[in-house]
């Protein structure tokens, strides 16, 4: 039933997104702050501990509210609970405003504005940015949020649930993205910074469980888009971004579309209360690009339109494999 729960719940998100500061988001941030002061003592195994907590506790309890659905009340229950996680974890509705505003800027010939606009959204300095410049940076960080936000966690979803975990796979991968950002965040902000060994197990976790996902995006980009040209990109660029993971992703996105990604990244700035928020998209404190770009043509607005086909053809093609599984389920 994955796919009538991802199908309801971006329904639903699509009618009525959550807000940036919803109590759900706000007390899974309180939640990673606890763990980290009080499991954080500085060693590579306190690290890890603290990881398990913060990521895999939160994973079991959404598996044990499901199991318990389903032995006493039924099935119907189980999905009706695993809609309610895919409506707090997945979404386009979570950062797409910020990719709206800004093209509207840039297709409004306000590149003032579209600067602001993308300062504001990454924390980043974004004042000398020529027009191609911005567009290219806006496709990178839209590019690796709707994977975050929408493939990844498709991704997980569909393959625990297909094992009968039903929500936990949502649930650890927007943890275990969250917790990696979330903390290194807080070791440049924050009165009490995390340790680097809980900044290295976030970041060494976060980049096991974002592999396999990140791979699965990059071919459906592939399959949507231009393939040849994906594929080679992919092989040939993919390296040149400091990211393994985002560099597939991009270099993916970079052939499936003829555009030239990569190149000078943007300086983050780190202002209080900057990448706190569960929702956060892109890459947070990180630069999405390396200092080589990859093949391709310019950046101009109008690729913007084609990264919103790109992307919605994914999520069409997406369903169409759950449907299609979930129907041989169903006759099998």
């Amino acid at each position: 039933m994955s796919f009538f729960a991802i199908l309801f719940a971006l329904l639903i998100e699509q009618v009525r997104p959550l807000g940036p500061h919803n109590p759900v988001h706000s007390g899974l941030r309180v939640w990673a702050r606890w763990v980290s002061r009080n499991f954080d003592a500085g060693r590579p195994q306190h690290g890890w501990v603290a990881w398990v907590l913060a990521v895999v506790v939160p994973a079991l309890a959404s598996l044990a509210v499901y199991w318990l659905l389903n032995m006493f009340v039924g099935w119907p229950a189980g999905v009706a609970w695993s809609v309610v996680i895919l409506y707090v974890t997945l979404g386009f509705r979570q950062f797409s405003h910020h990719f709206t505003d800004i093209r509207d800027a840039l297709e409004a010939g306000d590149e003032t504005r579209a600067r602001q606009l993308l300062a504001a959204w990454q924390r980043v300095d974004a004042s000398e940015l020529p027009r191609s410049e911005i567009v290219r940076h806006v496709i990178e960080y839209s590019v690796l949020a709707a994977h975050r936000h929408v493939f990844g966690v498709l991704a997980w979803f569909s393959i625990l649930a297909a094992f009968g975990f039903g929500p936990a796979g949502a649930v650890l991968y927007r943890m275990a993205e969250f917790v990696a950002r979330y903390w290194r965040y807080r070791s440049r902000t924050q009165a009490q910074p995390a340790s680097e060994a809980l900044q290295s197990a976030a970041a060494r976790a976060w980049t096991a469980v974002d592999w396999l996902p990140a791979r699965l995006t990059a071919i459906a980009f592939a399959v949507v888009g231009s393939f040849e040209d994906a594929i080679d990109c992919w092989r040939n660029y993919a390296q040149r971004f400091p990211s393994d993971n985002d560099g597939v992703i991009l270099a993916a996105t970079s052939g499936a579309v003829n555009v030239r990604l990569g190149g000078e990244a943007l300086k983050p700035v780190y202002a209080p209360n900057a990448s706190g928020s569960f929702q956060a998209a892109g890459l947070g404190a990180e630069p999405p690009a390396g200092t080589d770009s990859t093949p391709g043509r310019e950046a101009t607005v109008g690729h913007l339109r084609t990264i919103v086909g790109l992307v919605w053809r994914s999520v069409v093609l997406w369903m169409v494999l759950l449907a299609l599984l979930t129907l041989a389920r169903l006759l099998g």
